[in-house]
């Protein structure tokens, strides 16, 4: 199927695009990997009247470390996350996440940032936004100027495709902080070819102490709820009771053409108990490499 029309915006700037989408809404819709949007509009699911194209934009290619945390401008591509060096050297749990997003084509096109606007609970990077306990840089054109505020993951996603973002905002960047000292990291997920949506999928982490006995951790799911939900590991890496009951207790799935809830659960607890040891392993491997 085809799309039905609309125009097209091609701004250069950050403020153009924002006045742009002050101009045009609720009528515009930002364009920059288009794998989400594109579809929706070819199955006439959305029919914006305007596109607002920001792979023209001057300085939203940006990915970069600091501040404490993997910065990542609103046009990099799921793909450059896979292959930068320098990201998996600075944050490893990002990176492995990128991995386990859709299939290459798609990577090569779709963005960071527009995931996180989309916010789809099936996939990987709210997820791992969530349990890092990140936020996205979202700015508009109000009052004559150009205005920015910070948005809390734990804010941001309200369900289904729905976040707390107004219709006149653009996402410029979103902020993942890194790792804390003695961190392990996993992510983990089941789908029934790799690269589709996850029957269930879970990112996690895992701190130790100067031991490497573990002292904390926490994990986020997808594709159980309408938004991501975080956990806190810790009773169960502290405490000794069962991973898979404190996950299986916990989280509360429906069920859907695709699966039973209780089988979600099932796989969400099976994953999780299966990706700790990854993590405790890593986390160890980080201790000893510091002292």
């Amino acid at each position: 199927m085809k799309p039905p029309p609309f125009t097209y915006h091609r701004p250069a700037d950050v403020a153009t695009a924002a006045r742009l989408l002050a101009t045009l809404e609720p009528g515009a819709k930002v364009l920059a990997g288009g794998q989400s949007l594109v579809p929706l509009m070819n199955f006439r699911l959305a029919a914006p009247e305007h596109l607002v194209d920001v792979n023209h934009v001057v300085g939203l290619d940006t990915l970069a470390v600091g501040g404490g945390a993997l910065v990542v401008g609103a046009t990099v591509r799921h793909a450059r996350l896979l292959d930068d060096p320098a990201v998996a050297a600075a944050h490893p749990l990002v990176a492995e996440a990128a991995g386990w997003i859709a299939h290459a084509v798609i990577r090569n096109r779709g963005t960071v940032v527009g995931s996180l606007a989309h916010g789809d609970p099936a996939a990987e990077l709210p997820a791992v936004l969530a349990l890092l306990d990140g936020s996205v840089e979202a700015v508009a054109w109000r009052a004559g100027a150009l205005t920015s505020r910070h948005v809390p993951a734990a804010e941001l996603f309200l369900g289904p495709l729905d976040t707390s973002l107004d219709d006149d905002e653009l996402v410029v960047a979103a902020r993942f902080p890194l790792l804390p000292a003695r961190t392990g990291w996993a992510v983990d997920e089941l789908a029934r070819r790799h690269g589709d949506y996850a029957l269930a999928g879970v990112a996690l982490t895992v701190t130790v102490d100067g031991a490497g006995e573990p002292v904390g951790g926490r994990a986020a799911f997808l594709s159980c709820a309408p938004t991501p939900v975080v956990v806190d590991l810790t009773p169960a890496l502290t405490g000794g009771d069962s991973l898979y009951d404190l996950v299986a207790g916990t989280l509360a799935p429906t069920d859907d053409i695709h699966a039973t809830g209780a089988y979600r659960r099932h796989l969400a607890a099976t994953l999780t108990a299966r990706s700790v040891p990854r993590a405790l392993s890593r986390a160890r491997a980080t201790a000893e490499v510091s002292a």
